[in-house]
């Protein structure tokens, strides 16, 4: 099969011939590059937040696991430390772990079905990008080179184990890798490959733009503590620079910068949330600022569909990045101001397990869930040779190729999600 280069994929995509053509919507005009969804991924864990001269202080839901990707705590788990009053806090805040497993689960549906407006009733990856934020502050209470390390360690072996397979099956299909293969070591720029395996790796835009959030998150929150509302107020900026005045270069550099500026503002929106900035906003600004960045995003998607062909968020950065501003605002606002916690969630002890091992292995679900839909065709394919299965099956129903990639992702799961546990210096287990 012919080769396609990698360079400038991005965003997240539909399931490419399964679930229909997905442009990348990091670049505008014409250049390729969420976002969804995606993921990681992010996937990814749950700090408090109070105000900024209070963070040494251990809230509710600040207890690192080593990232957003990290392990949860068993239920229950308590965290020893000073708190300012109240019992003693869990070790998870169940709020930002159900907004992560939600935003996985939305990652899978909307590449598997390819709905338009999936994107605006839950805009996936500015939630993973701002959950990611706001633990990424409390860490750098730390010293930075240790905090970018850690992520560093607790990031890249997932995307090795995963990588070595897609790479293998590319060079059995007739790929021959130059010196680019280096951004399958370290994804700062996209990673090059072929058509055959084209729908496996387009997601990992998402992997690359966190790394790069992660490396820039030293000097990003110096400059947000300099002058919190006004910077964050700000961050919406680098996108609208981009679409009207400079596109930027049509390479992997261009890329990045599309990406990160289609949601560096929910990235800053964790910081502001761990500093205590948004729970001293008052009611009626975060309904004013939210309304009018949905509002603007809205009309942006709609007003634009004969240049993107669609009003999808992920085909659109300057729609995607003022929806997701408005919409991850009060989702954090509301956390801080009214400090949501979800405990009760622990209550529900399947419902809390799920969300448990969506977290865990929030990783391996993002990296994985896409081949999981790309088997899920040939596996449905062969149960048509079984009587019984053609009969009473809805083989030919996106709904059934739905379930069975979820039964794969968990097969994945249990087979690949150890990696996860030996990047955090855990012991290995099939579950957490």
């Amino acid at each position: 099969m012919a080769e396609a280069e990698a360079n400038g994929r991005g965003r997240d995509t539909g399931g490419g011939e399964l679930m229909g053509s997905h442009r990348r919507g990091g670049q505008a005009r014409g250049a390729a590059a969420d976002s969804a969804d995606g993921a990681v991924l992010t996937a990814a864990t749950a700090v408090g937040s109070r105000a900024a001269g209070r963070r040494g202080s251990l809230r509710s839901g600040e207890a690192e696991r080593g990232g957003e990707w990290a392990q949860p705590a068993a239920p229950g788990t308590e965290v020893t430390g000073v708190r300012e009053s109240g019992p003693p806090a869990p070790a998870r805040d169940r709020y930002f772990d159900t907004l992560r497993a939600l935003a996985l689960v939305r990652v899978v549906t909307y590449h598997t079905f390819g709905w338009a407006w999936a994107g605006m009733v839950f805009p996936s990856m500015g939630i993973m990008f701002g959950l990611a934020g706001t633990l990424m502050a409390k860490s750098l209470e730390r010293p930075a080179p240790k905090v970018v390390k850690s992520r560093l360690r607790r990031l890249l072996p997932p995307f090795w184990f995963w990588g070595v397979f897609v790479v293998l099956a590319m060079l059995i299909h007739g790929w021959m890798p130059n010196w680019e293969i280096v951004y399958w070591v370290v994804p700062l720029g996209d990673p090059p490959g072929n058509a055959w395996g084209e729908q496996a790796w387009e997601i990992l835009w998402y992997l690359r733009t966190y790394l790069w959030f992660v490396l820039l998150s030293p000097v990003l929150l110096r400059v947000f503590r300099l002058a919190p509302l006004p910077v964050l107020a700000l961050s919406l900026t680098p996108i609208l620079v981009l679409n009207f005045v400079w596109s930027g270069p049509d390479n992997r550099l261009g890329t990045v910068l599309w990406d990160l500026s289609t949601y560096l503002f929910c990235w800053m929106l964790g910081f502001a949330h761990r500093d205590g900035v948004l729970e001293r906003m008052k009611p009626a600004a975060v309904a004013v600022a939210s309304l009018a960045a949905i509002g603007c995003g809205g009309w942006y998607a709609f007003s634009h569909q004969a240049d993107f062909g669609t009003y999808d968020l992920d085909e659109n950065p300057v729609a995607q990045a003022f929806w997701s501003a408005g919409f991850v605002l009060p989702l954090m606002w509301a956390k801080a101001y009214f400090r949501i916690d979800f405990a009760r969630l622990t209550r529900l002890r399947r419902t809390n397990r799920l969300v448990t091992v969506f977290n865990a292995r929030a990783v391996t679900i993002y990296l994985w869930h896409q081949i999981a839909l790309i088997l899920a065709v040939p596996l449905i394919d062969q149960f048509w040779n079984v009587p019984a299965f053609e009969t009473y099956l809805p083989l030919e129903s996106q709904w059934f190729m739905f379930g069975v990639a979820w039964v794969l992702i968990a097969v994945f799961v249990l087979l690949c999600g150890w990696v996860e546990d030996v990047a955090a210096k855990k012991k290995p287990a099939l579950l957490p």
